[in-house]
């Protein structure tokens, strides 16, 4: 999955942070509904627009940054 080709971060856009291309549909939010255990249909229904490609795109760039960032979470 080329998550670049689905997500941008513009700073006229939603203050620079992640969102769908082309929308102002936050990645965050859609990565916030998966989360709490919404279905990617039920996603996709809230946010015309937005399909389960988009849907991927977001989960491959949150699996990006776990890549090279890591919090300590041993206290």
């Amino acid at each position: 999955m080329n998550w670049q080709q689905h997500i941008s971060v513009d700073p006229q856009v939603c203050h620079g942070k992640p969102c769908i291309r082309g929308t102002r549909i936050l990645v965050s939010t859609v990565l916030d509904n998966l989360a709490a255990g919404e279905t990617h249909e039920d996603i996709a229904d809230q946010y015309p627009g937005l399909t389960e490609e988009h849907i991927r795109a977001c989960l491959a760039y949150a699996a990006d940054l776990a890549h090279g960032r890591y919090m300590d979470i041993s206290a």
